[in-house]
């Protein structure tokens, strides 16, 4: 009987605990939303700890959870959001916020052809987010990340609306080739051509479309592309939809900007003090009455507005996203006018179980526009500013303009060396372009059902367009007089087509702790475009003689095709291997020098995986990079510079047979042997992060030398050619350090503030430039300047930076003045002549730094982005072509105006290659400083609404006397000035 009750008892009990657990088991159900945004999460996983059981939140952001216990741990996980793990105790609704997590937002990060796990990442690789990006109006895509990269130096190359920039990466590593990086659109390698009427290609693509970009640096990151990486590799992912409810987003803002710096010329009080002091009779005669700021003329507060609309979401399998965008910005000369208009769609259906993934993206852009005249802006800083504007008597649409009139005749006669009134060179000029851009792609991306492990990739790619515009001066317009005014037509159409196809295996062996990548493909590039050629006419519609073109139209068309393989192995996940190789054929060679070989490879240890640092808590990644590789550069060559070309003379250069003349045919100087530049790359790097990743960054060290420079040199006198002929010949080395530095120096409750800082030193120079060794060579002139006949200031010389000025050394008094016309004796033979010259600075930066902050305060956000340039170096044209007495007191029967700086110099004559004119113009500029609140949900959740507020260009400190410290060629000279602008934005998500 004992054994029965027993038994009864330990059954009963068995019962009783399987009851009570049944009855203790629950369902949670809740919410998960954004902690910065409020808007809902769908896709959330959420899994009860240590089982096997989770869910998925739904379009909404709900989710509902059986088999809970009260000591049941939910562990709620979000790609880019920090995860929680929260009790469930006694609770059957948990509502959930999920905050950004900075130790994955960057856990994935692209890579040509694919993307791969940021802690394996063989090259140097960065990415920006548009979280990131500079705040404002912004026009094109490469303003997004001014001064957030290391080793990218990017200038804006003036204030004109929709404007492109200049982009180094690293250096510049050719002297006649393109020095620009690749840009490649959602795996579109973009071919980097101009369009007629557009001042950048770039403009023609919407910034607040870009999801992020990521700048590809050493030869590891960039050598899959081959010939076209040599400058880096900038890739743009646009904005994908998600699945989840449709969200509806609508963002714009309104900017109002400013010039805040003219160019410091005298005004019409000390013009006359100054003429009346040293001017001869006749020369005071020609003041005028008026008092006229120039520049006040032609300069007005400009006017922007960006607007875009947005529908994200999916159909079933199906994610998509619509976005529309018009801009609408005038420039700060008076009539520059930019109008965009926008359309893009992304469609990512997939198929097959997700075995077939389809991506389609289409974007269209119509551009319109209206061009100041820009001859203008150096018209105002030398015109007299005793003249008036408008002059009732004249004949040039009753503008003032110095000329004479015949007394007997009534004939009318410009003077042929004065410049021209800026109001008029803008206002009886109208020059009108319309851009129309098409690009796009479809990738099908298909993993085999029998073979998992491996995909097929095909991407095929389009980038049309077409720029026309008309430019209209009437008859009576001072600037065309002679001919009778100016009515043009240009019409010019691209078309370029991509098409690429990969194999892609990847493969775990979990046997031998190793992992396997490796892919093979193939591309094709076809550029084509079409130059309608048309005759120049007068406004009566009249062909000016002379004009008429020799063949209607032009089609220059260069293909490139490209063969291209990589692995990528990692032992033991500690110890990757890379490498790539990529062969290209160019038409822009001859076939026996059509082919180019561009190999890579590149070694990672992951310092923190070993067992001496694996339980290090203050270390979260270490990781010590290698790598080499060649890319090479046929980009800004003309697409048959191997093969024997005639051109046709002009109708001043004819031969007579008989009684008719006839044009000749002369023959161009060409090499047949020129063949790719190779520019060959070594990097060392270490990517580290410490305490919770709150504290990361990279050191990076590089040495580039491109050899076989596609250079312009002299040819022997006599060859009946030119005087020049580019080949082959030269060497040029970059070498670099580069620091990035990411920290979150507060992040506690609802406070938290996070930096951003990057330092670049680079040092640039040529190391060869002839086939053979000339000492008495001084090197290739360059940086032509305005002012004198021919006259350069730059010059490319061994041993020394690349663009280096070229000058004589100035000799100043013991006040510090410097004394006209007298120069150091450098190489002490007694005399002055350009044996004395020598190179003097560059326009490059030695170093380069950018820093960014943000504060957030619960709902509040306050951002800064500054940038620093130290040891360029500006040639102030300006200065050097009107701050003479000559320019003042022309003996041609005119005045021009001067700029101050002539009360420094005192200079009568011009001394264009005097160093005085090379001035220091290192500089720190805030680019940016921003405010935004967010509001959070509204109409009952319906909807988010985001504010902000910021101000461009806050502020610049240099010593540099010009404009603008900030200018590419290091040449200041009719700068469009960039304006200090003002905007107001609104974002709101339903």
């Amino acid at each position: 009987m004992k054994k029965f009750y027993r038994r009864l008892f330990m059954a009963v009990t068995a019962l009783l605990l399987c009851a009570f657990s049944v009855h203790a088991q629950t369902q949670v159900s809740g919410k998960v939303t954004d902690a910065e945004t409020g808007e809902s999460l769908p896709g959330v996983s959420i899994q009860i700890k240590g089982t096997n059981r989770g869910t998925q939140t739904d379009a909404q952001g709900h989710y509902s959870i059986v088999g809970t216990t009260p000591t049941s741990v939910l562990i709620f996980s979000f790609l880019g959001k920090a995860p929680q793990e929260i009790t469930v105790g006694n609770q059957s609704s948990i509502e959930v916020k999920l905050g950004d997590d900075h130790r994955t937002l960057n856990e994935a990060v692209v890579i040509g052809y694919g993307v791969q796990k940021k802690k394996d990442v063989t090259g140097s690789i960065t990415t920006i987010s548009s979280k990131d990006f500079q705040k404002g109006t912004i026009q094109t895509p490469d303003q997004l990340i001014v001064g957030k990269v290391a080793g990218v130096a990017i200038t804006s190359n003036s204030g004109q609306p929709g404007v492109g920039s200049t982009i180094r990466i690293r250096g510049g590593s050719s002297l006649n080739a393109s020095n620009d990086p690749l840009f490649v659109i959602d795996g579109v390698p973009l071919s980097g051509s101009t369009i007629n009427g557009a001042p950048n290609p770039l403009a023609l693509i919407n910034p607040n479309d870009i999801e992020s970009m990521t700048v590809l640096k050493d030869a590891a990151a960039t050598a899959i592309y081959g010939s076209r990486a040599s400058n880096g590799v900038i890739m743009i992912t646009t904005k994908k939809g998600k699945s989840g409810a449709p969200k509806i987003t609508f963002n714009t803002n309104i900017g109002v900007g400013k010039i805040t710096k003219k160019v410091d010329v005298l005004d019409a009080a000390e013009y006359r003090q100054y003429v009346d002091s040293l001017g001869t009779p006749a020369q005071k005669a020609l003041m005028g009455k008026a008092s006229t700021d120039w520049q006040d003329q032609i300069y007005r507060t400009s006017i922007s507005n960006d607007n875009n609309l947005s529908v994200a979401g999916a159909l079933k399998n199906m994610p998509y996203r619509i976005s529309a965008n018009f801009t609408n910005q005038t420039g700060v000369l008076i009539t520059d006018n930019l109008k965009r208009s926008f359309l893009g769609v992304n469609l990512n259906p997939s198929f097959f179980d997700n075995h077939l993934k389809v991506n389609i993206s289409a974007k269209g852009v119509i551009s319109k526009a209206h061009y100041a005249n820009q001859q203008a802006i150096i018209s105002a800083v030398q015109f007299d500013p005793t003249q008036p504007v408008y002059d009732s008597t004249s004949p040039f649409g009753g503008y003032f303009e110095w000329y004479t009139k015949d007394a007997a005749t009534g004939a009318v006669t410009l003077n042929p060396n004065a410049p021209r009134n800026p109001v008029s060179l803008i206002r009886m000029q109208d020059n009108n372009s319309e851009v129309k851009r098409s690009y796009g792609n479809i990738e099908f991306d298909y993993k085999f059902h029998f073979l998992p492990e491996l995909r097929a990739n095909l991407n095929l790619g389009y980038d049309v367009s077409q720029g026309t515009g008309t430019t209209f001066v009437p008859a009576d317009a001072a600037q065309q007089y002679t001919v009778g005014g100016q009515n043009n037509h240009f019409l010019q159409k691209m078309n370029n087509r991509v098409g690429e196809f990969y194999l892609n295996y990847v493969k775990t062996l979990p046997g031998i702790k190793s992992n396997i990548n490796v892919l093979a493909g193939y591309g094709y590039y076809d550029n084509k475009t079409t130059n309608y050629n048309y005759a120049s006419y007068n406004a009566k519609g009249e062909v000016i003689e002379g004009s008429e073109p020799k063949f209607p139209l032009d089609i220059p068309q260069n293909t490139l095709i490209s063969y291209y393989g990589r692995l990528i192995y990692t032992f033991d996940d500690k110890y990757i291997f890379a490498g790539s190789i990529r062969t290209d054929g160019s038409s822009r060679f001859a076939p026996e020098n059509r082919w180019g070989v561009f190999p890579s490879a590149a070694l990672t240890w992951r310092i923190n995986r070993e067992n001496f640092l694996k339980d290090a808590k203050v270390l979260n990644d270490l990781k010590l990079r290698l790598s080499y590789g060649i890319t090479g550069n046929q980009d800004g060559i003309a697409n048959y510079s191997y093969m024997a070309i005639y051109s046709t003379s002009s109708n001043s250069s004819m031969y007579q047979f008989g009684n008719n003349w006839y044009n000749m045919q002369a023959p161009a100087a060409y090499d047949k042997n020129i063949k790719w530049e190779q520019t060959e790359t070594y990097n060392a790097g270490v990517d580290f992060a410490f305490l919770d990743d709150r504290l990361r960054g990279s050191l990076d060290a590089y040495w580039k030398k491109t050899k076989n420079l596609l250079n312009t040199v002299p040819i022997p006198i006599g060859s009946n050619f030119s005087n020049q002929i580019l080949t082959n010949v030269g060497n040029i080395e970059n070498k670099g350090v580069e620091l990035n530095l990411e920290a979150i120096p507060i992040e506690k409750g609802k406070f938290s503030w996070n930096v951003n800082f990057n330092l670049t030193l680079n040092q640039n120079k040529i190391t060869n430039l002839t086939a053979v060794t000339d000492p008495s060579f001084v090197g290739n002139l360059t940086g032509g300047i305005t002012g004198g006949t021919g006259q350069s200031i730059q010059i490319h010389s061994v041993g020394y930076n690349t663009f280096s000025y070229y000058v004589y050394k100035q000799v100043y008094d013991a006040s510090g003045k410097p004394i006209e016309g007298v120069y150091e004796d450098l190489n002490k033979d007694g005399v002055i002549n350009e044996k004395d010259m020598y190179r003097y600075k560059s326009p490059a930066p030695k170093v380069f730094l950018g820093f960014g902050t943000s504060f957030t305060y619960d709902r509040w956000v306050l951002s800064t982005s500054l940038r620093a340039n130290l040891g360029n170096y500006m040639y102030n044209n300006v200065a050097s072509n009107f701050g003479v007495r000559r320019n003042i007191l022309n003996p041609l029967g005119l005045l021009n105006n001067s700029t101050t700086d002539i009360y420094n110099t005192n200079f009568f004559n011009n001394q264009y290659q005097s160093d005085y004119y090379v001035q220091n113009a290192s500089f720190l500029r805030m680019d940016n400083l921003s405010i935004g609140y967010n509001f959070g949900s509204l109409f009952k959740n319906t909807a988010h609404l985001r504010l902000n507020a910021s101000c461009q260009n806050v502020f610049v400190i240099t010593k540099y006397k010009g404009l603008d410290p900030e200018i590419s060629s290091g040449i200041d000279y009719n700068l469009y000035p960039r304006s200090r602008t003002f905007t107001l934005g609104a974002n709101l998500e339903f």
